[in-house]
């Protein structure tokens, strides 16, 4: 057998992780679907820890270089979760990128939605085969278990496989708002120079959960009155929103969550601009990673905001763009407010993704990288 028939193969001396890898407007997610080990724990969350604290290798090779990319984003196959027992959902995910693992993925769910309409192989998921699918709409309906709860996607199928023409879409997690026209002072050493010269010390943000925490703020409260695709860089931007992360992150009461304390956290900052046809965003998330899509938890978390501000009513829809959707015209994810729970506000959200590969990933015995690495240049 050659070599490359070897590399392909499952095999446990190399750690062999077997992937697919898919785009949604351009932000990747590489989805594990053979070789990841059998995690511990009765719940999803459990798994996650269990993940963490003794698989994290798993993620750092995968994630980073050279396997990876400082910017890639993982999604994990749990083919057995509580809901899946207990017959609330079909299958699990656990989300990974950069820094560690999120509690919600929107970009993800939307690839997910076609690959496992796709899948037809019951060791990759084993409910493959009890899906719904309406005839008269042509869409199968999937119920994926994410960290943050049940997310209800729904794909449009033909002879048992997705329609790449039309958009996957899904029902998040109910959102709400945590706080609105936050006042942030920033501490002196903490200013970064467009703050500085516009002589202000303070930030003005909002805070919202879309299945994750967001910390929402305008371009020009930054102090880049030309909006994200002005004259600055990425590299102002990051300055800017890292600084404002560390102030935020502490503020502990922000970040409530009113069942579960693994999702307490700050986990992006959203730049946004508001333009005649919808909002263009900037997201910087997990260790300052640049989401590529338009972000469709923050979509979630953005479209609660716009509702609680009276700026969108129940069922009106909205387009968001990234710095990269925008390029292409019908690339970007539209968010609009279906619904009300007691604990939220139910976001309907549609964007498409497409394949770019599938791959084996090894890391041989002697491989003196085995976990990968990142390049920090000095500061």
């Amino acid at each position: 057998m050659d070599v490359f028939e070897t590399l392909l193969e499952l095999n446990p001396a190399t750690h062999t992780i077997k992937v697919v890898d898919m785009h949604t407007s351009g932000e990747p997610t590489r989805i594990v679907v053979k070789g990841f080990p059998e995690l511990e724990g009765t719940t999803l969350l459990e798994k996650r820890r269990c993940a963490r604290e003794k698989h994290d290798r798993i993620r750092q090779s995968l994630m980073r270089e050279p396997r990876g990319h400082g910017e890639m984003y993982g999604a994990i196959l749990i083919a057995e979760t509580e809901l899946t027992r207990s017959g609330d959902a079909d299958i699990g995910v656990l989300f990974c990128h950069n820094e560690g693992y999120s509690t919600m993925c929107g970009h993800a769910t939307i690839a997910l939605g076609r690959f496992l309409i796709d899948t037809h192989d019951l060791d990759i998921f084993p409910r493959r085969d009890t899906l719904q699918h309406d005839e008269e709409t042509g869409l199968t309906m999937l119920r994926l278990h994410a960290p943050c709860g049940v997310v209800h996607v729904s794909v449009y199928t033909e002879d048992g496989h997705s329609d790449a023409t039309r958009p996957v879409s899904f029902l998040g997690v109910p959102s709400f708002v945590t706080a609105r026209d936050l006042e942030v002072e920033i501490p002196v050493a903490a200013r970064w120079p467009r703050l500085r010269d516009a002589q202000r010390s303070c930030v003005k943000v909002d805070i919202s959960y879309g299945g994750a925490f967001y910390a929402l703020v305008s371009a020009e409260e930054l102090g880049f009155p030309d909006g994200v695709r002005g004259p600055a860089t990425l590299a102002e931007f990051d300055q800017a929103t890292a600084a404002l992360k560390r102030i935020l992150s502490p503020q502990k009461e922000l970040f409530k969550h009113p069942t579960e304390p693994d999702l307490e956290y700050l986990y992006s900052v959203m730049v946004v601009e508001r333009r005649p046809t919808g909002e263009l965003g900037l997201c910087f998330f997990a260790d300052q990673q640049i989401d590529r899509s338009p972000t469709g938890s923050c979509v979630m978390a953005r479209v609660a905001l716009a509702v609680e501000q009276g700026r969108l009513e129940m069922g009106q829809g909205c387009d968001y763009e990234s710095v990269v959707s925008v390029l292409n015209e019908g690339n970007g994810f539209r968010g609009t407010a279906v619904g009300l729970r007691p604990e939220g506000l139910v976001v309907k959200v549609e964007g498409r993704a497409f394949y770019t590969g599938a791959a084996s990933f090894i890391v041989e015995e002697h491989d003196p990288l085995p976990t990968g690495f990142t390049i920090a240049l000095p500061s």
